[in-house]
């Protein structure tokens, strides 16, 4: 063999390395894009359930901040033997960003969105009803009680979430809970309770309802709008040290309510800018009006009143939105993080009464106390029903309500809530 021919044959077979190492990478980048599609989390750190200790051995309260780490790893009691103390702890994620309104989904987005939404849901709920239909009726943890128990809707509505947060928020590798995580949860030392809030979900009459137990108030008829808002009767979990969160995490009943994505959108939206708001107008409103009203008059612009739903949404799917999000219409998933802790008690908004009451007889609190049926703000004013929030969402494009959808979908998916539009995917 010739010098020459020893040559090419040296550079034929670093050109072939070359050809098949880049095909390599071509095809690890296809797959990843696949797999990118949510943000991960992890597999659940569980805690074992421990007996109820006095009241006066908590730990003190403190503001550190930081990262918890988890104890010991365990297996959880369920709800089924008597009011679940369990804890488990999954990887949060961080929800997939908005779509901005004016652009057109790219293939890799549509990819992404395709293949989460393949995943086979149990029956879903109707947007205006419970999972199990026939649960005003009567009292169906009773025994003859149509239809399923109220405790076993609760089963099947923690399996439905858990199923979801270990499809798509899963990780091999653990996550710390952080003060950040637990900056929405309501603290109820008597009773062991820790209660999540999310805004347009009855959060007014249960932060009342914590109150009583706490025996802060007789009734809750006596607490007013701005004592359960701006008081600071309530103490939140991330107001605790390292230790003080998670000894209530791991020994306390972790419950939150839930509603219909676009019903709780519209409802937000009704409360905050189609009254008077010293709040919502001036922050958001005139930052909504000058981005996405053309010829806005100097009136609305400095006000910030008027507002109309196509611009809310515009600004809500907007990934440059000119202010920040907000609890009233920001997802469960970033509120909670369900995939993180393992509540104990999944309500809806939609079969309030029947829930609420079902969750005060798990945690033993007086007969006397139920869940108050009033209307906290604009009470002469009918609550956001599905009919109402069809209607403000007919004002919307096709390609909004699609967008709206994919915002709150993981929200669909965990909660097991039907498509409220046919047409939506």
């Amino acid at each position: 063999m010739t010098p020459r021919a020893g040559t090419m044959r040296l550079a034929c077979m670093f050109s072939s390395i070359l050809l098949f190492g880049a095909a390599g990478l071509l095809l690890f980048i296809s797959l990843q894009d696949l797999t990118e599609l949510a943000p991960r989390q992890l597999p659940g750190i569980k805690f074992s359930i421990r007996p109820q200790q006095p009241y006066n051995d908590l730990p003190p309260a403190s503001s550190q901040a930081g990262d918890l780490k988890a104890p010991t790893e365990k297996v959880p009691r369920d709800l089924s033997s008597q009011a679940p103390r369990g804890f488990s702890l999954l990887g949060p994620g961080r929800p997939q960003a908005p779509l901005n309104t004016g652009a057109r989904l790219r293939p890799r987005q549509r990819r992404r969105r395709l293949l989460i939404k393949k995943m086979p849901a149990a029956a879903a709920v109707p947007a205006n009803g419970s999972s199990s239909g026939a649960l005003a009726q009567s009292a169906p943890w009773a025994p003859g009680g149509p239809g399923l128990s109220l405790q076993q809707s609760q089963q099947e509505r923690k399996r439905v979430m858990r199923e979801a947060c270990a499809k798509y928020r899963a990780s091999s590798s653990r996550r710390a809970v952080t003060p950040r995580h637990v900056s929405r949860i309501f603290v109820e030392d008597r009773h062991r309770v820790l209660y999540c809030e999310v805004p347009k979900a009855g959060c007014s009459n249960w932060k009342r309802v914590l109150m009583v137990l706490a025996g802060l108030a007789s009734s809750t008829a006596d607490i007013q709008h701005n004592t359960v808002h701006y008081g600071s009767a309530l103490k939140r979990l991330d107001t605790f040290d390292r230790q003080g969160i998670l000894h209530r995490l791991s020994t306390y009943t972790k419950m939150l309510f839930v509603r219909e994505p676009f019903e709780r959108l519209v409802s937000a939206f009704r409360d905050k800018f189609e009254h008077p708001n010293s709040y919502y107008h001036p922050v958001f409103g005139k930052a909504i009006l000058a981005r996405y009203r053309a010829n806005a008059s100097r009136e609305a612009l400095r006000t910030g009143s008027g507002v109309r739903f196509p611009e809310f949404v515009q600004y809500l799917l907007d990934v440059h939105r000119p202010v920040g999000m907000d609890i009233h219409w920001d997802h469960v998933g970033r509120l909670c993080s369900p995939c993180l802790i393992d509540y104990d008690f999944v309500g809806k908004f939609e079969s309030m009464e029947d829930d609420a009451n079902f969750f005060l007889s798990l945690i033993r609190a007086p007969r006397n106390l139920t869940f108050p049926r009033f209307k906290d703000r604009h009470s002469q004013e009918a609550r956001t029903t599905a009919q109402i929030a069809r209607r403000y969402f007919t004002q919307l494009s096709a390609l909004q309500r699609q967008r709206t959808y994919d915002f709150y979908y993981m929200d669909y998916l965990m909660f097991n809530y039907s498509k409220p539009f046919a047409d939506l995917y």
